[in-house]
């Protein structure tokens, strides 16, 4: 469930397209389905490649050039990746319970069955029953169900949720499930094949394929634009549509990197972008979710921006590097490392820092408490601070 109808108030116009997250509401009539055509037609040979034990099994030889065999990624993903149901109560029946008390003499109030109002995707985490999915997949829900890819159903428990990174945790009462493991986005690189594994337009699991097209993306979706929401996206051009909200991304070797969440498209389908949530976030916020029912954040204290021609003019900058630090609060973490208004923060435990989205990416994988080594440039100089961090407010 990628969530249009939930997102459409929240549109971002960008080069003419539209970035809405990518759940299936069904009281939207945007779910028009559009296809993608990238299915090898046959034309060349394709030999597996030669090679002893050493060689990747996994790659397939097409005229020459060495492509990768998804079978194995997808063989061990799709029965831990499940079918969300969103559902609210029937409304009273008000009519039929005049009909009724007329005629009958019966005065109470009847309720239709629980509504389905919108479907999504969801990845087994645990063997005994955590789901991690996306929030705006089951807010304001009145009941969760889940299929599993073997279809067994279950009514799931919503154990918490996080809309600053758009993650909802949720639990159903079974034991040793199939998981997918969790792999780290931080080694992801441009240009790398990637899986996304869901359930669009309310079809049975489904696999796409893509490569990573960029990393730490920020589309302005969650919350509205909200300052305090997290948005360090990682963008795919794998396939995906409404209903693959929740689902997952997955690496060749079956990890996952990823949370599908949004896509941009000028019509609500698929038209070539779409964006994960890092697996380093979601980790963070599953496990504080499940061990403390809210996530614990880690904060420096500090009001950022990107680096810009006005930015780059008044520090005489020769290239655009790093993050600009445009306030620091008193008595908070970076001020008590000693970082200043006007420093320019370029690295975060050895990891470059050149956007704001990076920064959040980072900084949301670490806990109050916690100490990070931030390098910052200071007239010319570089320095490196070590910040304990605060809890955020």
């Amino acid at each position: 469930m990628m969530r249009i109808a939930n997102v459409m108030s929240l549109i971002l116009i960008f080069n003419a397209f539209v970035f809405t997250s990518c759940n299936a509401n069904h009281s939207s009539d945007r779910n028009k389905i559009l296809s993608k055509n990238g299915a090898y037609d046959g034309s060349e040979e394709i030999e597996k490649k030669e090679g002893g034990e050493n060689s990747k099994s996994s790659d397939l030889q097409l005229g020459g050039t060495y492509l990768p065999d998804f079978k194995s990624a997808a063989k061990k993903s799709v029965d831990a990746v499940v079918h969300v149901k969103s559902l609210v109560e029937g409304r009273p029946m008000t009519y039929e319970d005049v009909i009724m008390e007329f005629f009958f003499g019966y005065k109470e109030p009847r309720k239709q069955e629980p509504m389905l109002f919108s479907t999504g995707s969801g990845v087994i985490v645990s063997e005994d029953g955590y789901i991690v999915t996306n929030n705006h997949v089951i807010k304001g829900a009145d009941q969760v169900r889940i299929t599993m890819n073997d279809r067994r159903d279950y009514i799931a428990e919503i154990v918490g949720t996080d809309s600053r990174t758009d993650i909802a945790v949720l639990k159903i009462n079974e034991q040793k499930l199939p998981i997918i493991p969790f792999g780290s986005s931080e080694d992801l690189e441009l240009g790398e094949w990637v899986l996304a594994i869901g359930n669009p337009f309310r079809l049975s699991t489904t696999v796409t394929a893509g490569i990573v097209s960029a990393k730490a993306r920020d589309i302005n979706i969650l919350s509205g634009g909200d300052r305090t929401a997290i948005e360090s996206f990682i963008q795919t051009d794998a396939a995906v549509n409404p209903g693959n909200s929740g689902g997952a991304l997955v690496n060749l070797k079956g990890e996952l990197v990823g949370i599908n969440t949004a896509i941009a498209s000028p019509t609500g389908s698929f038209a070539g972008y779409s964006f994960a949530i890092p697996s380093v976030i979601v980790e963070k916020v599953v496990e504080d979710i499940i061990s403390t029912g809210k996530v614990q954040r880690g904060v420096m204290g500090i009001t950022i921006r990107d680096i810009d021609e006005e930015i780059a003019a008044r520090l005489r900058l020769k290239v655009f590097k790093g993050v600009y630090v445009e306030a620091v609060y008193k008595y908070g973490a970076a001020y008590r490392a000693g970082i200043l208004p006007g420093d320019l923060i370029l690295e975060i435990e050895g990891v470059s820092i050149n956007t704001m989205a990076e920064l959040q990416g980072k900084m949301a994988q670490y806990s109050p408490e916690d100490k990070v080594l931030v390098k910052v440039k200071r007239n010319n100089k570089t320095e490196t601070f070590n910040v304990k961090l605060r809890r955020s407010e």
